[in-house]
């Protein structure tokens, strides 16, 4: 799985927690904070990531990640170690 493909898993689900922001123009450097989702909105878009490309990782290996673009890198190197 490439990184765009993993950036647009990331914009799928946060659209599906976030429905207001379908439409939005995604890029790597928007903040899920900035873009309305609080602390359980981004605990639950996570948790669907990670089901969605079949990855069992402590959620607090991605808590440094600034943006969506920092996320999309650490999963894409989680799924390239698995």
């Amino acid at each position: 799985m490439n990184k765009q493909r993993i950036f647009e898993v990331l914009v799928t689900n946060i659209c599906e927690v976030l429905p207001e922001l379908d439409g939005h123009r995604f890029e790597p450097d928007d903040r899920l904070v900035e873009l309305g989702a609080d602390s359980v909105d981004r605990a639950e878009i996570i948790t669907m990531v990670l089901e969605e490309l079949s990855l069992n990782i402590p959620r607090v290996e991605l808590s440094g990640v600034k943006n969506i673009g920092e996320l999309t890198e650490v999963l894409y190197e989680k799924v390239q170690s698995v």
